[in-house]
Formats: C-alpha cells, sequence, structure tokens
C-alpha cells in the first residue's frame, strides 16, 4: 500500500528531473518535441510528495509503444492511457513511488493545463502556500488512503486549474 507522504520543497528535485530527461531523451530522441518538469516537485517552495512527474511531448503519440521495453530498462512501468485519452504514463518505483513520466502528442490540451497550473503556482506565493498546506493537511488526515487525499484537493486543483489557464493565455 502507497503511503501519503507531502514533504517540504527538497532542492534536489530538480537535479532529479534533470538526470531522468537525459535518459528519457535518449530512449525517444528524435521523437521528442520537449520535455518538461510539472507537478509540485517543479515549484520552488511547494510542499509535494516526493514524485518527479515529467511531462514529453511528442510527435506521434503512438510511437511511444513502441518504447514500452526500453523504458522497463531503466525500471519504468508502462501503463498505457492510464485513464486519460491520448496519453501514455509510465511510473517508477511501485509502491515507493519516485517518477511519473506523462506522454503527449504536441497540440494536446492538457500539455497546455499542466504547464499553466505550474506556472501559475510558480507565480502566485499566496496560492502555492494555500496549495501546499492543503496538501500537508490531507497527508496528514489521509495518511493510508491516497484516493482521500487526491479527492480531498480536486475542488482546489480545479479552481486554481480555472484560474491559472486565464492567466496564462493572457500571458
Amino acid at each position: 500500500m502507497r503511503r501519503v507522504q507531502v514533504n517540504l520543497y527538497d532542492e534536489r528535485w530538480p537535479f532529479r528531473y534533470e538526470a531522468e530527461r537525459k535518459k528519457l531523451l535518449q530512449i525517444y530522441q528524435s521523437e521528442v518535441i520537449d520535455i518538461f518538469h510539472i507537478g509540485s516537485t517543479s515549484v520552488a517552495g511547494l510542499k509535494a510528495k516526493p514524485v518527479i512527474d515529467i511531462m514529453l511531448i511528442v510527435k506521434d503519440i503512438e510511437r511511444v509503444d513502441q518504447c514500452n521495453q526500453q523504458m522497463r530498462t531503466i525500471n519504468y512501468e508502462p501503463k498505457g492511457e492510464y485513464g486519460m485519452t491520448g496519453r501514455r504514463f509510465f511510473q517508477k518505483g511501485g509502491d515507493q513511488r519516485t517518477h511519473h513520466v506523462h506522454v503527449f502528442e504536441q497540440g494536446d490540451k492538457n500539455v497546455t493545463r499542466h504547464l499553466a497550473f505550474r506556472n501559475y503556482l510558480r507565480s502566485h506565493s499566496e496560492v502555492r502556500e494555500k496549495y501546499g498546506n492543503l496538501k500537508h493537511r490531507l497527508a496528514m488526515q489521509f495518511p493510508n488512503d491516497l484516493d482521500s487525499y487526491i479527492e480531498g484537493k480536486a475542488n482546489f486543483m480545479s479552481e486554481i486549474e480555472k484560474k491559472a489557464l486565464e492567466w496564462y493565455e493572457s500571458h
């Protein structure tokens, strides 16, 4: 069972992202258009579960499946779309999760959504602090219930996402 753990921001997270980024670029090579550190570990000062989220933008999502075996060699478990049409999702670390890779084809609306949310939190310290405190409180309340933790932050995330998209599109 995965335990819900929210930590203070760790200065090592960007370096962990960078190490994985290099591995992913070797695997996907010319298929990659761009690659980003997303999620809470990409926002300096934000409390987060210590899981590095990486978003890969590719030319053709169908070609991603051809690299599943290579992803396994660097300890990623291919999960297919994993509940989100058009995405390919990979996780590393089993119950002691360390990394998630989200792969989208160029032009997918989820790319903008992820970048808007990340950049909004980076630019709005008061929202970042509220979000971090909410996550910490939920982790304390639901240390062994990931579904309740996720559900507990859903409304806040939805509100912030709307504001973030408006803000992102105006910048």
